[in-house]
């Protein structure tokens, strides 16, 4: 198997491997990064530590990243670290502008493991998982995405495995790649890295973990099962049309080039005396000819016959024809047509024996005027003429070909204007931003007065020579073409700035700029159930189970889904083992039996407690808990913001330290330690100076077809599945398309005899065909 031989004897192949450390040349001028010891001496090891530095790589270096992993959908990131204490940092970010496309984030404050990307829909996808890097403990650490497979190893075990959205990396060749933080103001990573790689490869945990090995096929080679059997899909409904009419279009192709197409070039083949075409097998090769010079016989002169490239040799007199390489003379046998017009006005010639009228219609018999060219009668005969613009091509002007006017300056066009040539003329192009005086002058525009403009409806336009320029208007900020209103950057909340100083906010949030939000709680726009409380979140709410219920599954959005909880069967109680557990609704109780002294004591984290007994939490220093009767009750720190002795770590918004401050996403708002805000769809808080963020909690939707309204960062139930961004795709479900052929859900495929209708099987439905521009 490819994984296995790409990683044997504990070697990658070297054009899969992606050193951060060496393609950076760690070490060499980054403030702020030093080399130390590290988990083990066979590889350099670096501390990142402070807030001034930027790890970011050149340009080449990034470019040379980018092209390795455009376009793959397998690949596995590597780091062995050790991580400051609740520490919240990026490990290494790939991103361009706003949009990740591969970033690892571990974040000490919330203990979870954070893998951001861009998804083919185009949408930023966040992957968490709960789990704390950030203990100042060596981890070695590794992510394998193989197309919708992700799989996370700390310290060699498989910790989760997921079916997630498949990663796209259609990345841009001018994306910023960083090492240690998101950019050069969010994300600073705090502690020793050490061994950080990508490998384009699944299973690249392997050369971390050597102990570890394949036993199944990857997400990716299932994918690309499903992708072959699609595409022969595919062939098999195009060859089934095409048995259909083969023969007929066969022989209508063979008739136009046998007819229409070899006619009208038998026409053209004497063009210039310098082509002749044939045909055979359907094409046609055109080839030089060569016309000899004439050896007439006495009596007889060179002459161009109808149909023929060369001159052929014509009787001077009488009518002659050629017969055994010698000319004979013709003797006329018929008597001559009686004509209806005066002898006077009858003319003897030189080319037939009997007369004709004067003003005859020697046209009319026929002529040999083709291309570009006119029969015109004569006194004696005809001759060709060459229409108005075309010249000869030859004497007897019975071809002529185009005369460019424009080329050789033989037009009329003005000031302003721009020569174009047409067949047997031309014509006087007005240049952009002028308009036509005539057929041979035009006259400067005003676009802007006309309305005749591209500019923004907040820009103003102004009329210039040869065109227009914009300029947008005052409180609006952009090319002209298109201005966006400016708010200096205050909608808060992802609130859009709608026009100046006028902020627009997402549902949930109000405030002249978004920055409050709706406690639907406390408003009273919600009812829960009596085994739920409502809790507000940033920008909705949600009904949660009270202590002692959990949801059935259901996930019901008013709480009706919560069952108790029987803490006595599940073992979920802390009474000690001289009482007894009795189940009630949304709790229990330690009870003494009959004649027995209890001690009231209770029993957590498998250390007994004893009744009244107060402490902190060794997994949380800011939540305190009490033994009351049997049962341990826990609660959060209360903070006093006047008691110079607060926890600041538990009470960050008793901080007063500038230092603590953080600086917003947009660079012009501050935040003080332990404030919250959301900024594209992600809850974000600053902690002693430092922003972590993380993806805005949202309901559970039990449902297959989702969508995320224009506005909101929340999806939503729909029943089209046509108007679905995201759809559980079930291989087991399928779709018929046009040609009865069955179509896995979620697959997509051009639609036969056309380039531009693409057709995709949306879970047993067969979504309306959608038209896109292809190149």
């Amino acid at each position: 198997m490819f994984c296995i031989s790409s990683v044997v004897g504990f070697g990658v192949d070297p054009a899969l491997r992606i050193s951060v450390f060496d393609e950076l040349t760690l070490g060499e001028g980054f403030d702020g990064v030093t080399q130390v010891q590290g988990f083990h001496g066979e590889s350099r090891a670096f501390h990142f530590q402070g807030t001034s530095r930027e790890v970011k790589a050149p340009a080449e270096v990034s470019k040379r990243t980018v092209q390795k992993l455009k376009g793959k959908n397998e690949f596995t990131v590597l780091a062995t670290l050790k991580q400051d204490h609740l520490n919240s940092g990026v490990i290494l970010s790939i991103h361009h502008s706003e949009h990740r496309f591969l970033e690892l984030e571990s974040s000490g404050q919330r203990s979870e493991v954070r893998l951001h990307y861009r998804t083919r829909s185009h949408q930023d996808h966040t992957e968490v998982f709960p789990y704390s890097l950030a203990d100042d403990q060596w981890h070695k650490v590794s992510i394998a995405v193989s197309a919708s497979h992700v799989i996370l190893h700390v310290d060699c075990n498989r910790i989760y495995e997921r079916v997630v959205e498949a990663p796209y990396m259609d990345i841009p060749e001018d994306t910023s790649f960083w090492l240690g933080q998101r950019n050069a103001a969010h994300g600073f990573f705090k502690g020793v890295m050490q061994d950080v790689e990508i490998l384009v490869m699944p299973q690249g945990y392997i050369s971390q973990c050597p102990d570890l090995n394949r036993t199944c096929p990857t997400c990716n080679d299932f994918h690309g099962l499903v992708q072959k059997i699609m595409e022969l899909q595919d062939i098999l409904a195009k060859t089934s049309s095409k048995v259909t009419f083969p023969e007929i279009f066969r022989l209508t192709v063979h008739s136009l080039c046998e007819h229409t197409v070899w006619d009208w070039l038998l026409q053209w083949s004497c063009l210039n005396d310098v082509t002749f075409c044939s045909h055979q097998n359907g094409t046609v090769q055109c080839d030089a000819v060569s016309c000899p010079p004439p050896q007439c016989p006495a009596g007889t002169a060179p002459a161009y016959v109808k149909g023929a490239c060369c001159k052929e040799c014509l009787c001077e007199v009488l009518l002659c024809y050629f017969q055994d390489r010698s000319m004979h003379r013709v003797v006329q046998s018929e008597p001559c047509p009686e004509l209806n017009c005066p002898e006077s006005e009858q003319v003897a010639l030189n080319s037939r024996c009997c007369k004709v009228c004067r003003g005859h219609d020697f046209c009319s018999e026929g002529h040999g005027c083709v291309e570009h060219s006119d029969c015109v009668n004569l006194e004696a005969g005809d001759c060709c003429v060459c229409k108005d613009g075309f010249r000869p091509l030859r004497d007897d002007n019975a071809y002529c070909e185009d005369i460019d006017e424009c080329a050789e300056g033989k037009h009329y066009c003005r000031e302003n204007t721009m020569c174009v040539n047409t067949p047997g003329s031309f014509m006087c192009i007005c240049h952009t931003g002028y308009i036509r005086i005539d057929d041979y002058s035009c006259t400067e525009h005003d676009e802007c007065l006309s309305g005749l403009h591209n500019c923004d409806e907040n820009a103003l336009c102004f009329n210039m020579v040869g065109g227009h320029s914009c300029s947008c208007k005052p409180g609006y900020t952009g090319n002209g073409t298109v201005c966006k209103a400016m708010c200096d950057g205050l909608c808060q909340n992802g609130g859009t700035c709608v026009s100046p100083n006028n902020c627009a906010c997402q549902q949930g949030f109000t405030g002249e700029r978004c920055e409050t939000d709706i406690d639907e709680c406390v408003d009273g726009f919600v009812e829960c159930d009596s085994k739920s409380t409502c809790v507000n979140l940033p920008g909705w709410y949600h009904c949660e189970c009270r202590d002692g219920y959990h949801d059935n599954g259901l996930f019901s959005a008013n709480g009706e889904s919560c069952v108790d909880i029987n803490e006595c069967k599940t073992g979920r109680n802390t009474c000690a083992n001289d009482t007894v557990c009795f189940n009630l609704e949304g709790g229990y109780d330690c009870r003494c039996p009959h004649g027995h002294n209890c001690t009231g004591d209770c029993i957590h984290d498998n250390k007994v407690k004893h009744s009244g007994q107060i402490w902190v939490l060794d997994s949380d220093r800011c939540s305190v808990c009490s033994c009351q009767a049997g049962q341990v009750m826990c609660r959060r720190m209360v903070c006093d913001c006047d008691n110079p002795n607060a926890d600041l770590f538990c009470c960050p918004e008793c901080d007063p330290r500038l230092s603590s401050q953080c600086l917003h996403q947009n660079g012009l708002l501050t935040f003080g330690s332990g404030d919250t805000w959301v900024e594209n769809c992600q809850q974000c808080q600053c902690l002693q100076g430092q922003v972590d963020c993380w993806p805005l909690p949202c309901p559970p939707v039990d449902c297959e077809f989702t969508v995320v309204p224009e506005g909101e960062c929340c999806p939503r139930c729909v029943t089209d599945p046509c108007q679905a961004d995201t759809i559980r795709n079930d291989i087991t479900k399928t779709c018929t398309d046009e040609h009865n052929i069955s179509r896995f859900s979620g697959s997509s495929w051009i639609k036969h005899g056309t380039e531009c209708t693409l057709c995709q099987c949306k879970v047993g439905y067969w979504q309306q065909p959608q038209h896109h521009n292809r190149k």
